[in-house]
């Protein structure tokens, strides 16, 4: 048993499909095909049902799962010390971030760190907070940045930068306050992301602080990422509540408005396990990413929303 065939048989086992797995390892089908075939063969044991054009894990195939990945993530650890050793930082480290941060916070910083540091590989994927922090837990990624509450024991969290949640609308468009200026929250169209998304977040809270919940509001769509949101926006679709740096040139453009109202904040934070070893490559990359954190030029404190019926 090599650790190629595990690496094989844990992409096959994770994408469902040998032919997808094979293209993310860049390997040929039919040499992911045998890998797979060696494994059940010199061990007499089924990993893999075959289900139409998919197939699907036995429960041989997900015991041995675990034990790969274990194996795994032991020989990923090993290769790490001996970098560590080496004195340098290199090696890869594996991020996971939730979509506001990836797509506007953290390009240029990773763009700044490889400048600095250019052994190291950065390989970034996109999820929602909750997904985020299921990858650091399950050590599927070195670095998770999310931006809202994480909830499992064996993460640390830190602060990293705050963030602003602003309601809009299409240039054009009302929304329905009553004679003393309150928003009714029942009486919006509003558009949201899906459940786990810190995005999310900003609508429960304000609909919480007015004692409702999102089954009492009138929920017209819910969209898989930002962009998504912000074009149903512009195109009269309702309201919603984002990060300022989704929607910034937009209201700049007039293709949307920005309505004032009272919004809190939200904390941008790197997480990390407590129990895995940090290489020289992570540590450098959450150093650079954490310096100054906290220390943001022109930040106002805000409370949480008023003016809602």
């Amino acid at each position: 048993m090599t650790l190629d065939q595990l690496r094989i048989f844990v992409a096959v086992a994770e994408h469902g499909h040998v032919t997808r797995a094979a293209d993310a390892l860049g390997l040929s089908q039919s040499a992911a095909s045998a890998a797979i075939a060696t494994l059940e063969t010199r061990y007499h044991a089924r990993l893999f049902d075959r289900v139409g054009r998919g197939i699907q894990l036995t429960e041989t195939g997900r015991v041995f799962l675990r034990e790969a990945r274990a194996v795994l993530d032991r020989a990923s650890l090993a290769r790490a010390v001996l970098q560590d050793l080496a004195g340098s930082a290199s090696g890869s480290v594996d991020i996971a971030a939730s979509q506001t941060i990836a797509t506007y916070w953290l390009p240029r910083r990773l763009a700044a760190f490889h400048a600095a540091n250019s052994g190291v590989r950065l390989n970034v994927v996109i999820r929602n907070t909750h997904d985020v922090e299921t990858a650091v837990v399950d050590g599927k990624v070195n670095v998770g940045l999310v931006e809202g509450p994480t909830r499992h024991p064996a993460l640390i969290r830190q602060h990293i930068d705050d963030d602003q949640f602003v309601l809009v609308v299409a240039a054009d468009q009302k929304l329905p306050f009553d004679g003393a200026g309150r928003l009714n929250l029942r009486s919006v169209s509003w558009v949201i992301r899906e459940a786990g998304s810190g995005t999310r977040l900003g609508l429960e809270n304000l609909a919480q602080r007015a004692g409702l919940s999102l089954d009492d509001l009138n929920i017209a769509l819910v969209l898989p990422g930002n962009e998504a949101v912000r074009e149903a926006i512009e195109a009269g679709a309702g309201a919603t509540i984002i990060s300022r740096h989704v929607v910034a040139s937009a209201v700049a453009a007039g293709r949307l408005r920005e309505i004032p109202i009272d919004l809190p904040q939200r904390e941008f934070a790197l997480v990390l396990h407590r129990d895995r070893h940090e290489t020289l490559a992570q540590k450098a990359l959450v150093d650079s990413l954490t310096a100054g954190a906290g220390a943001i030029p022109g930040k106002v404190e805000t409370g949480f929303p008023s003016g809602i019926a």
